[in-house]
């Protein structure tokens, strides 16, 4: 249904540009064009005779856009499969139909390039809502020239973007296109900015909005078989993270599909790589390295951000911040409405009320004129009895005659006068009851205000805490790091102790079999040097006998010639063979001596 929607969004376009008289209609023969083309571009089997077949019992005359409708629900969309074709050929094949009528840089000196234009076409209608003519919220308008700005490193002009969105006709139908195009050709967005600038911007928020990519950039990656470390162009949508061999995209080199059961962790420092992170998967585990910390966040939780939405089932992160951004301009819609509704209310009771005080200084001067009336009721009568008085002076027996005639008059009159008291009482009983409900509603009012500020005094609290959450929950978070990072340190600092103590009780182990073969061989030694001594001291004295073999006779024996020779060969072999023998630091000369 998604798809369904952004096709009838450009197709849209299509039908009203070739509705040149605008009325509503377009003859056969441009439709049929129109499908044709429609065909191409989603992939779709050609139906030539459909048209035809569908409208054969309508006359030759042009069909709206309701006619329309239906055949293309049943003969073209109805067969469209997801992922057989590239929306984009379809977008670009709309926009060049309706380009050619409304779109009209003033003068020929438009900012952007054709390109940008197409691109800002596509995000303005991902951007806008399903209804028809297709218009853009100022909110949603503002929300997408501060992406530009930000991908172009610029401020938005605020006074510029208001006096933009404060025109009549965006107040009344909304921000259509067309007039969005003119805004942002007028350059007052891009002073200073290079055009090469602006196509990036544009190309940059297109990619991430329209291509659904979450985010893009070089990052290094350990290979699974060489385990060497390459620097790869990483592309992050909601359920794939490929990488390829450079930017331009050419060359895929692998994808890692994400799901429920993948993770994103942060890895130490090691093999001279710094700002390590990894996927991991059901099965694998991809090591990667950003070029520094901000970067290695800002990648953490655009996985973690895609995984989210993989798990709820959401296929665009932009369609998910542009329903919640609806809710948000409906919440405040309602609440606008809300506080209209309060105010006219307010105005009806004010209104009521001053009704009620005009009804409370009618009845005051109603009391009045009674109170004038009865006084002046009283003057008269005081003058007729005074002039009474003087008549019965006069004609005392006309007025006992009249006396009885007085009386009933003056009864009624008393009646008469009882009355109008009784009647003043009750307005000023009325008058009480009015001021003690004006005193209810004044307190009510009171008590009211005085809640709205309990209640904003408990909302700046929850907000105050709020952000205090949030800070212990990132000290947390950090002094967990810290503790990880400490404990691995600790843990690789005892494995190199280890090795290092086993490494010294292996020589020690070594030097004490070296000692044990050197006191062996010094034991040895000392042995042979005791009987060497031993035989040198018995071959001194035959020594002393040979070196005179001439007999008591003084002559020179052949038997004693023949052992002199012999001892004294035998003394050169011995001397010979203790000068050769290792005696470890004992001296031979020593042992002769």
């Amino acid at each position: 249904m998604e798809l369904r929607a952004e096709l009838l969004k450009s197709i849209w376009y299509a039908f009203t540009s070739l509705d040149v008289e605008k009325s509503g209609k377009v003859s056969k023969s441009q439709l049929k064009v129109l499908s044709h083309n429609l065909y191409t571009a989603l992939n779709i089997p050609h139906d030539p005779v459909a048209l035809e077949v569908h409208f054969r019992d309508d006359d030759d005359g042009p069909v709206s856009n309701q006619g329309y409708m239906p055949y293309l629900n049943k003969f073209i969309l109805d067969k469209v499969v997801e992922g057989t074709f590239d929306k984009e050929n379809v977008d670009v094949f709309c926009w060049t139909l309706c380009a050619k009528k409304n779109y009209r840089p003033k003068d020929g000196m438009g900012v952007l390039l054709d390109k940008d234009a197409f691109h800002l076409w596509c995000i303005f209608n991902f951007l806008s809502e399903d209804k028809y003519p297709l218009v853009l919220a100022p909110e949603e308008v503002e929300y997408l020239l501060k992406k530009i700005c930000l991908a172009m490193s610029v401020e938005l002009s605020c006074v510029d973007m208001e006096d933009f969105i404060s025109q009549e006709p965006v107040q009344l139908s909304g921000i259509t296109v067309w007039a969005f195009l003119d805004f942002v050709n007028t350059g007052r967005l891009t002073r200073g900015v290079e055009n090469d600038s602006v196509t990036m911007a544009i190309d940059k928020v297109y990619q991430e909005i329209v291509g659904n990519i979450i985010k893009e950039g070089y990052l290094w990656k350990k290979g699974h078989l060489r385990r060497n470390w390459n620097e790869r162009w990483f592309s992050l949508r909601p359920s794939t993270l490929h990488y390829y061999v450079s930017e331009d995209r050419k060359e895929c080199k692998g994808c890692i599909e994400l799901d429920h059961n993948c993770c994103v962790e942060v890895l130490p420092e090691k093999e001279g790589k710094r700002c390590m992170f990894c996927v991991k998967t059901l099965t694998k585990t991809y090591e990667m390295s950003a070029p520094d910390t901000k970067q290695r966040q800002e990648w953490t939780t655009a996985i973690q951000t895609a995984i989210r939405l993989c798990v709820e089932g959401k296929n665009s992160l932009h369609k998910d911040l542009k329903l919640r951004r609806r809710e948000l301009r409906e919440e405040r819609e309602r609440r606008r409405t809300t506080k209209e509704e309060e105010l006219q209310r307010l105005c009806l009771l004010q209104g009521e009320k001053e009704s009620k005080l005009a009804e409370l200084e009618l009845l005051q001067e109603a009391q009045r004129h009674s109170q004038a009336a009865l006084l002046q009721e009283e003057q008269k009568r005081r003058q007729k009895h005074e002039e009474l008085q003087r008549t019965l002076q006069d004609q005392l027996q006309q007025a006992e005659e009249e006396r009885d005639n007085m009386q009933a008059e003056m009864a009624l009159k008393d009646a008469e006068t009882d009355r109008q008291r009784k009647r003043i009482r009750e307005l000023e009983e009325m008058q009480l009851r009015l001021e003690e409900a004006l005193h209810q509603e004044i307190r009510a009012r009171q008590n009211e205000e005085a809640y709205r500020l309990v209640q904003a005094s408990l909302l700046v609290e929850e907000e105050e805490k709020m952000k205090v959450l949030l800070a212990l929950q990132e000290e947390q978070e950090q002094y967990i790091l810290k503790t990880q990072r400490e404990k691995q340190e600790l843990r690789q600092e005892m494995v190199a102790k280890s090795q290092a103590l086993e490494e010294a009780q292996h020589q020690l182990e070594k030097v004490r079999a070296n000692r044990h073969r050197m006191d062996h061989d010094i034991a040895t030694a000392q042995r042979k040097l005791r009987q060497a001594s031993t035989s040198v001291k018995h071959w001194n004295v035959q020594m002393n006998r040979l070196m005179h073999p001439i007999g008591p006779g003084g002559e020179l024996s052949l038997k004693g010639l023949t052992r002199w020779i012999l001892l004294e060969f035998l003394h050169l072999e011995w001397t010979g063979s203790l000068q050769t023998y290792p005696t470890h630091g004992v001296s031979t000369n020593s042992t002769w001596s």
